[in-house]
């Protein structure tokens, strides 16, 4: 049975993993730079480069080593090659290139994307192909129509910022920490998510898009109110945080939630995959399941321990 190193640096996580063909999963790790970029709340290239760096090589040995096996017993090696920081991909992509050489093994190049929806096939004893795909995360919210696990056709996303982009945004407005998605779900359990109305762009329209920015701006003026510049020199109550929180989070699900059933209705496809960092969320995953019950549709998430950026989730493409 082949045995598939496969390498992950496309953006703040290196990660590394040793998986069989037949998707046994004999390692993972997982190197965070989430202190890092904390201060920044955001990712910034450089140090996420630099980081990758000192990490990669760590990383991949500690893979190995809790996969139990010796570098030559390696079929070949996946990385991901595309989309992502160029400086961090190119750290990725060398250490692949460099053990491939030195092992005489195949590279094989893996799209980021793309496996954060292959990921949903881990948990699934069937197979998850034709469906529509949607990768929601810190950098990319897109919907897909996949024929096959090789075959994706583009069918809309975020013309500005990304669902995750927008869930760090508002989390530094309200003085949350980062990253802000799992900081503004906690909060969130305590709001009322119909205290402010906030905008859900494009939800009554038909094209297969999400805008994020209106809303991150709508939060803004309610915090600080018309021409007021800085939302963290303002004082909020915890109760007018929870209640921002929730209004902001539900805002983000519901455009979710409709644009990918629409994706669904325009494909009649029966199958529905999702994947990234904004899958884990818990409000997300269970109005998509409520949606999804309601149209008789087969609804796969990625695993909670591979929605953010890991290595399995590339492997797993093979």
């Amino acid at each position: 049975m082949k045995t598939v190193l496969c390498i992950e640096s496309t953006c703040d996580e290196t990660a590394a993993a040793v998986i069989r063909e037949d998707l046994t999963v004999l390692s993972s790790v997982v190197a965070s730079q989430g202190k890092l970029h904390e201060r920044f709340q955001g990712v910034v290239p450089e140090i996420a480069a630099r980081a990758h760096l000192e990490r990669i090589l760590p990383v991949i040995d500690s893979a190995v080593q809790q996969a139990g096996i010796d570098l030559k017993q390696l079929d070949a090696v996946a990385v991901a090659n595309t989309p992502g920081l160029s400086g961090s991909l190119l750290v990725g992509l060398i250490a692949a290139k460099g053990l491939c050489f030195c092992l005489d093994r195949p590279l094989i190049a893996i799209n980021h994307l793309h496996a954060h929806v292959y990921a949903c096939q881990i948990s699934s004893a069937t197979p998850v192909y034709p469906c529509v795909g949607m990768v929601v995360s810190g950098g990319h919210t897109h919907l897909y129509h996949y024929a096959n696990a090789v075959t994706a056709e583009y069918l809309g996303g975020t013309i500005d910022d990304a669902a995750g982009e927008a869930f760090d945004k508002v989390a530094s407005m309200l003085q949350l920490p980062y990253p802000g998605g799992p900081s503004i779900s906690k909060v969130a359990a305590h709001g009322n998510p119909k205290a402010y109305s906030f905008p859900r762009s494009f939800v009554h329209e038909d094209r297969l898009d999400f805008s994020f920015s209106g809303l991150k701006t709508a939060v803004r003026y309610a915090i600080t109110g018309p021409g007021k510049q800085d939302p963290t020199q303002v004082s909020l109550s915890g109760q007018q945080v929870a209640d921002l929180a929730a209004s902001f989070q539900q805002a983000i699900v519901d455009c979710l939630v409709v644009k990918a059933m629409q994706a669904i209705d325009r494909r009649k496809m029966r199958v529905l995959c999702v994947g990234g960092g904004v899958a884990a969320n818990r409000l997300f995953r269970d109005q998509l399941a409520v949606a999804c019950n309601h149209r008789q549709i087969e609804l796969h998430f990625a695993p909670v321990e591979y929605c953010t950026d890991n290595a399995v989730m590339g492997a797993i493409a093979l």
